[in-house]
């Protein structure tokens, strides 16, 4: 599996070629001291939504591993009106503030400022970021 995994590094890299000199990075990410997928794993009852021009969809959701700081969790969505079957396979990383903020420094960024996400606080780090090479 490690060779599926994200590349942040190469990623922020990116970024910072598509960046202006001095230009700015906002994001967030989700604090892994909240421990979300404990909150995800609780709620995994279906759940039904009326979807205009597809009909009921039934949708699921289930954590399929903890291997901190990955965790890989599972959507089925069941289209009610033909019973089709559609699943969604993710894998989230949590990544620690003081492990963002090397990341962002490695690849030639100041960070300004972390903040916490205004509509989910202690949930997750809002990073300000500036460009500085």
């Amino acid at each position: 599996m490690e060779g599926e995994r994200y590349d942040v590094g190469r990623t922020l890299q990116s970024i910072h070629a598509a960046l202006r000199p001095e230009g700015h990075l906002v994001f967030e990410t989700r604090r892994p001291d909240h421990r979300a997928w404990q909150e995800w794993a609780t709620d995994a009852g279906p759940v039904i939504r009326s979807v205009p021009g597809v009909g009921r969809v039934e949708r699921r959701f289930r954590v399929t591993a903890i291997d901190l700081p990955f965790v890989s969790f599972r959507f089925t969505y069941r289209f009610l009106a033909d019973g089709a079957v559609v699943t969604s396979d993710s894998t989230l990383r949590f990544r620690d503030r003081d492990e963002v903020e090397s990341s962002l420094t490695a690849a030639g960024y100041r960070v300004l400022d972390v903040r916490e996400a205004p509509d989910r606080p202690g949930r997750e780090f809002v990073f300000v970021a500036r460009r500085t090479s």
